[in-house]
């Protein structure tokens, strides 16, 4: 029995799927105004094995959410992670958030841009083929009336950028899917299998999450 335990933190979801075979068992998420997931993570965890009537034992592997994205999510996640690996001596699988998150667009005919806000008018992103294939990698930009132009035909954006997105991006060829607003640990289910499966593990001892920029302090003005 291949069960899986999936971490999502990198965005405002704190989100915990247990997975059998690439299929989702239980899927807890919340996803609030403050990022409260260093309260409800373990919570979450504890709860969807008492559902389940497994064991931590039982769990052949943890997945988590490699990022980008926030950068105190990223650390609650990875740490949770890594502490449930030593512990229970299974390897570890690293999913990029954004992939995970352009995975919840159905079948389309264009597309995908997958954005994390990154504060003001920069993003994380990315550019997926339809068939959900990375054909630009990851990057972190910052919106402008120019971005995307390069792109022809219908090209979807998903994630918590839309709102402040459609505010530059206004060519006719722009979609808004409002309704993909976080990625999940829902997604990650057939994605972590898949690599568990080709035995695709990261290094517990020096995986680091993937933040994409330097992690600054802003002080307030007195």
């Amino acid at each position: 029995m291949s069960y899986i335990l999936n971490i999502e933190t990198a965005t405002k979801n704190c989100s915990v799927s247990l997975a059998q075979h690439g299929e989702t068992l239980i899927c807890k998420e919340i996803s609030e105004q403050g990022y409260s997931h260093a309260e409800k993570l373990h919570v979450f965890i504890d709860e969807i094995m008492k559902e389940s009537g497994l064991a931590m034992t039982d769990l052949q592997a943890i997945a988590v959410s490699q990022g980008p994205g926030s950068y105190t999510g990223l650390r609650i996640g990875v740490s949770a992670a890594k502490g449930l690996c030593y512990a229970l001596s299974i390897p570890l699988i690293a999913i990029d958030t954004l992939t995970t998150l352009a995975s919840q667009v159905q079948k389309t005919d264009g597309l995908i841009v997958p954005m994390i806000d990154a504060r003001r008018m920069e993003v994380y992103s990315a550019v997926f083929h339809s068939n959900k294939e990375m054909i630009r990698e990851v990057q972190a930009e910052i919106l402008t009336e120019d971005s995307f132009l390069e792109q022809s035909g219908p090209i979807y954006f998903v994630g918590d950028s839309n709102e402040k997105a459609k505010s530059v991006l206004t060519k006719s060829n722009f979609i808004f899917l409002d309704t993909i607003v976080f990625p999940s640990a829902n997604e990650m289910s057939a994605m972590s299998y898949n690599k568990f499966l080709k035995e695709d593990f990261v290094d517990l001892a020096y995986f680091e999450p993937y933040y994409l920029k330097d992690f600054m302090i802003v002080k307030k003005e007195m």
